[in-house]
């Protein structure tokens, strides 16, 4: 049995079911997904398809993203958000042509399910971006930090890699837990192609949605497995993909 972290998918099905398959993923692994598996390449409504069949094979928690809040609102209300649209949304609202209605009902259903983080019985933290609260996710006051925040990544960047876990100067929004598993600001960005550890959080997205590849971690042994660049898997969509 295995438990694997997986970092943002944007659309990408078919480097997901690389990952799938170069995982050797058994119906007896527990799977974590980081969010935000819709926005950036062509097949967003075909993922959320992928991912509720394996749910039923699978032990699976899908986490939400910022993408998947907007993604919902739409499916929930029709309203395109201008911000979304121009970030990936329009390519998930063609995704989903023949689409019966009863199929984007649930597909709204599996994402009103997503909980906005998950902590397992490893104590360990699992959320799309991140939270500012001292005392933890229980106490953070704006919800909207667990899938828009960069600043526990960004103080994770800075730290001592010396420090240890005890020391008075350890920052205590870390302290909570024994790890803390996040995605939503690509790896990429740092010149690294593979999840990154500072601290005790990794930082799972390696840019997928960009010029990077879909990974997947697994959170006892930290054997990291990923796909091709994904932009490699869909040649025809280049340069129209933001985040």
């Amino acid at each position: 049995m295995r438990t694997l972290a997986i970092g943002d998918i944007h659309g990408g099905l078919s480097s997901l079911t690389q990952i799938i398959d170069r995982a050797k993923v058994r119906s007896d692994d527990s799977l974590i997904f980081l969010g935000d598996y819709v926005d950036g390449w062509s097949e967003a409504a075909q993922v959320i398809q992928y991912l509720i069949e394996l749910s039923k094979t699978n032990t699976c928690v899908f986490i939400k993203g910022n993408h998947d809040v907007w993604c919902e609102q739409w499916l929930a209300s029709g309203i395109v958000n201008d911000v979304w649209f121009k970030h990936g949304g329009k390519e998930t609202i063609e995704s989903y042509d023949g689409f019966s209605k009863d199929q984007k009902l649930k597909h709204l259903d599996f994402f009103e399910s997503m909980p906005l983080y998950h902590i397992d019985t490893e104590n360990r933290l699992f959320v799309h971006a991140g939270f500012t609260s001292m005392y933890g996710v229980e106490k953070e006051i704006d919800i909207r930090n667990f899938y828009f925040d960069r600043t526990l990544w960004e103080m994770a960047l800075t730290m001592d890699k010396h420090i240890k876990k005890d020391s008075k100067i350890y920052p205590n929004r870390l302290k909570h837990y024994s790890e803390i598993y996040i995605g939503h600001t690509p790896t990429i960005n740092f010149g690294e192609d593979k999840p990154m550890n500072c601290g005790n959080v990794w930082n799972v997205d390696t840019g997928a949605t960009f010029t990077g590849k879909l990974s997947a971690i697994d959170i006892d042994t930290k054997a990291i497995f990923q796909s091709d660049k994904v932009m490699d898997l869909y040649p025809d969509e280049l340069g129209r993909n933001k985040k």
